[in-house]
């Protein structure tokens, strides 16, 4: 049974981290963050320690490796701000572990070089989080493409919808450089998603950009995409404010919907099962959305009518 540690013990994304820890049966040993509101240990792992500063985490867990094999910590799972993956990333290789790292595992193409060095340097594994890879109605609609075998290329209009207080801006989100921006922070899933089920970019566009939205159209080997991301309540659709419900997500394909609203949350133990056999999504699997929503990123604004996302209009 492996031995675990987590950086980033109090943001938003690690209750799933500590959730799929504790249902695949293994055990957290120690976590780190520098705000001391981990309540949630007590939840889990109320034996783990907790180290406010992440030095005295890297100095406990490599008194741990040097005890042997049944005492160290076997995987590190990052929850930290995009912008620091790269680092903590490196500190889990140095002190001999597998890694298992919250999306976007970097915001920058070029640092996936580095890491894969670092990889074979300590023969250790990174693992990411590319959750809709394993997603039940994903999978399915996976299957049914590749049965049609299609010869000309899909119609696509993806639309996401999470609205956001004022928080998001003033909170290292909003901070292009720690967070890579929109496409980047709440995108790379579904852009992730769609190079993996229709092929790799041929073709990229920007129609709208602003620190609320991002508008534009892909082409890939085997899909058209228009698609609309915002975090702007406005942007909701009404029966779903109504509902009560807090995102949209919507994938129309040839205007048939794939209905992938539900369960987006629960997947991380899906992932860390397979992570654990050996099976789970590396550097190389995440590498064509980090390059391609890096071009995203910083692309010139186009006012290209035919490609616009139908909302846009």
């Amino acid at each position: 049974m492996p031995n675990f540690g987590l950086i980033g013990v109090a943001g938003f994304i690690a209750p799933r981290h500590l959730k799929a820890i504790y249902e695949t049966k293994n055990n957290l040993i120690a976590a780190t963050d520098p705000n001391d509101s981990v309540g949630i240990l007590d939840s889990y792992f109320p034996e783990a320690l907790y180290f406010k500063e992440i030095e005295r985490f890297d100095r406990h867990l490599e008194k741990l490796r040097r005890k042997g094999e049944e005492e160290r910590v076997h995987f590190i799972s990052i929850c930290t701000p995009n912008y620091l993956h790269d680092a903590h990333i490196r500190l889990a290789l140095r002190l001999h572990c597998d890694v298992i790292c919250e999306k976007p595992i970097v915001i920058n193409p070029w640092n996936l070089d580095a890491l894969r060095e670092l990889e074979e340097e300590y023969k250790r594994k990174v693992y990411t989080i590319l959750q809709l890879r394993v997603h039940p109605s994903i999978l399915k609609f996976k299957e049914k493409i590749e049965k049609e075998n299609f010869k000309g290329k899909y119609k696509i209009i993806l639309t996401y919808i999470t609205p956001r207080g004022p928080w998001y801006h003033i909170s290292w989100k909003g901070d292009e450089e720690k967070s890579g921006g929109l496409a980047m922070n709440i995108g790379v899933h579904f852009f992730d998603l769609l190079l993996w089920l229709f092929g790799k970019e041929e073709k990229i566009e920007v129609h709208y950009r602003d620190k609320n939205k991002i508008s534009g159209f892909l082409e890939l080997e085997k899909a058209r995409v228009s698609y609309f991301l915002s975090i702007e309540r406005k942007d909701m659709p009404v029966e779903y404010l109504e509902k009560g419900k807090r995102s949209f997500r919507s994938m129309k394909i040839e205007g048939e919907e794939v209905e992938f609203s539900e369960g987006f949350a629960d997947l991380h133990t899906v992932l860390y099962e397979k992570i654990l056999k050996g099976e789970g999504f590396g550097i190389e699997d995440a590498r064509p959305s980090i390059e391609m929503v890096y071009k995203i990123r910083k692309a010139e604004i186009r006012k290209n009518l035919e490609n616009l996302h139908p909302w846009l209009k």
